[in-house]
């Protein structure tokens, strides 16, 4: 007689997720990089090679253009903020700090931790920030960067996590390694920097109430459109480009008015691109 034949059945539990809010105080200025729409442009369509004297009349930098290019802008005229922080900064961070803490790995918390919010608002007032930096090139070939500095900002932040494989007090401790040892933003502690760190903090913290009132869509719309320079060496060398601008007689978005406003003193070393 045929052995009778036995029908395996799996069973899979249900999926259960549940979701926390993390409100954000930075603890350090951060530094915004948006890969700006003009590169987006000449890498959909190169302008092919140019002639010297084409590449010698043009200027290499508008530090006015390029600050407003760095910086991830609301388009809803109805949002709190002017600014965003892509969701992606901090689902990386969190996987980021998974690896250098023991207990989770980084691709599991990639699958069972993700941030609810699409774009994240952010609050705080951007600076404009000069640079030296040397390039990715073999020659490591010395440049000037500009980029939009946030010297105090806040954010809320949306988290689902899988259970059990990760609890609350699981993603907490993750969450809190992540503003410590990685960041977000340009020259963040994973890169060997110093700057995109960041605490948690309650939603009554003095702190964070304070930005979130004060640092809104109205004071970053006045920013993005006549921006404060963040420290000394930024204040002098956009003196002095402006000035040549207008010695060459070319026209730029950095030749319109800047707003003068007391610098600040610069934390900032050199940055290592």
């Amino acid at each position: 007689m045929a052995k009778g034949k036995t029908t395996e059945i799996i069973e899979v539990s249900e999926i259960q997720q549940e979701e926390a809010i993390f409100h954000i105080l930075g603890a350090t200025p951060m530094i915004m990089n948006r890969f700006s729409f003009k590169a987006r442009q000449e890498l959909l369509i190169p302008k092919g090679k140019q002639s010297r004297a084409t590449l010698e009349s043009k200027m290499k930098h508008d530090p006015l253009a390029e600050f407003r290019g760095a910086l991830y802008l609301n388009r809803d005229k109805n949002s709190y903020t002017r600014f965003h922080i892509p969701n992606s900064a901090f689902h990386r961070a969190i996987a980021a700090a998974g690896s250098d803490m023991p207990g989770a790995a980084k691709a599991q918390l990639n699958r069972l931790a993700s941030i609810v919010d699409l774009s994240i608002d952010l609050y705080g007032v951007p600076n404009l920030f000069m640079s030296m930096v040397r390039n990715s090139d073999m020659n490591r070939t010395p440049d000037v960067r500009t980029r939009p500095i946030f010297p105090e900002w806040a954010c809320t932040v949306t988290v689902r996590y899988t259970l059990p494989n990760i609890t609350r007090r699981t993603i907490t401790n993750l969450f809190t390694g992540a503003g410590s040892i990685i960041g977000i933003g340009d020259w963040r502690p994973q890169k060997g920097g110093t700057h995109g760190r960041f605490l948690i903090v309650s939603d009554k913290d003095p702190r964070f109430l304070k930005i979130v009132k004060e640092q809104g869509r109205k004071a970053q719309q006045a920013a993005y459109d006549q921006p404060v320079m963040f420290d000394e060496d930024t204040e002098e060398l956009m003196a002095w480009f402006e000035q040549e601008v207008m010695r060459r007689e070319r026209t730029s978005e950095s030749s319109k008015p800047v707003k003068n406003g007391k610098a600040k003193k610069s934390n900032v070393v050199e940055l290592n691109a």
